[in-house]
């Protein structure tokens, strides 16, 4: 139980990390390396499924991979994109940082409750692929929007 309370601490303390990176985000102009860096860095952790005590079932798999991907949807709603200045900038969402503060209730209450019937690894190992499962369809959208905008700036500017 105490791990399950310190990765849940761990999991407050990365929302609050990545609540304050979206805010400064928004305020620099987005680039297709800053939408498509984040899902390749955390492609390394599936390293961890190299130690047996991470490993999951495909049923695990699905059900993990599923759920964050149904999560996904959520933050491709709240991401849009907005051209200022001749440039692409992220729309600032207050609904993102009650979706993302939703998101690690409903993570924290899942961890807590599964905790009880599945074992610390593979339960860390599901999360990790819940998280991945969410990321890599929003990254794909938001860098399908950013193409968009981006072929449209550089028609807008050639037409200049």
């Amino acid at each position: 139980m105490n791990m399950v309370v310190a990765s849940s601490i761990g999991a407050i303390c990365m929302a609050v990390f990545v609540m304050f990176i979206r805010m400064k985000a928004a305020k620099r102009p987005v680039s297709a390396k800053k939408i498509i860096l984040p899902p390749i860095f955390m492609s390394t952790g599936a390293l961890m499924f190299v130690h047996p005590m991470f490993r999951v079932t495909p049923l695990e798999i699905l059900e993990a991979g599923l759920v964050g991907m149904l999560f996904s949807i959520l933050l491709i709603k709240t991401s849009n994109f907005e051209i200022r200045e001749n440039e692409i900038y992220l729309k600032r969402s207050r609904a993102f940082i009650f979706i993302l503060i939703g998101l690690l209730v409903l993570r924290i209450i899942a961890k807590l409750v599964l905790s009880s019937s599945i074992d610390y690894g593979e339960l860390s190992g599901m999360f990790w692929i819940l998280a991945f499962g969410m990321i890599v369809p929003w990254r794909i959208a938001m860098y399908m929007q950013y193409r968009k905008l981006h072929q449209k700036l550089q028609s807008d500017i050639k037409a200049i």
